[in-house]
C-alpha cells in the first residue's frame, strides 16, 4: 500500500546541479524520518542526508555544504538539492522513509532508486 517514487536523476557535468524528489503515497498514518542514501559501484550503501519530521537535518561529511535535504509534509515529499556536483557523487540514489500505516508501529520503505551520473 505504501510506495516511494524518486525522480530527478540524470547526467550532469561536474559543477552542475540536480534536484531529486521522493514522493510517498498509499495508506500512510504518519511519516517519521526520511533520508537519501546512495550506492556507487563496488561500494556499500551510505547515508547522504536525513531529515526528521520536525525538519532537523544531518549530512554526510562528503556532501555537507553542497547538498540540502528538505521536505514538504503537506505533499509527503522529500527533496535533495545537489549543487557543485563532483564525479565522486556518481551513484544510484535511494529514498528511505520510516512510515507508520497504523497507530502501532513503523516500517522502513525504500524507493526504486534513481541514477545520478556526474561527468568530468
Amino acid at each position: 500500500q505504501v510506495q516511494l517514487v524518486e525522480s530527478g536523476g540524470g547526467l550532469v557535468q561536474a559543477g552542475g546541479s540536480l534536484r531529486l524528489s521522493c514522493a510517498a503515497s498509499g495508506s500512510i498514518f504518519s511519516i517519521n524520518d526520511m533520508g537519501w542514501y546512495r550506492q556507487a559501484p563496488g561500494k556499500q550503501r551510505e547515508l547522504v542526508a536525513g531529515i526528521t519530521s520536525g525538519g532537523r537535518t544531518n549530512y554526510a561529511g562528503s556532501v555537507k555544504g553542497r547538498f540540502t535535504i528538505s521536505r514538504d509534509n503537506t505533499k509527503n515529499t522529500a527533496y535533495l538539492q545537489m549543487n557543485s556536483l563532483k564525479p565522486e557523487d556518481t551513484a544510484v540514489y535511494y529514498c528511505n522513509a520510516r512510515i507508520a500505516t497504523s497507530r502501532n508501529g513503523l516500517n522502513d520503505y525504500w524507493g526504486q532508486g534513481t541514477q545520478v551520473t556526474v561527468s568530468s
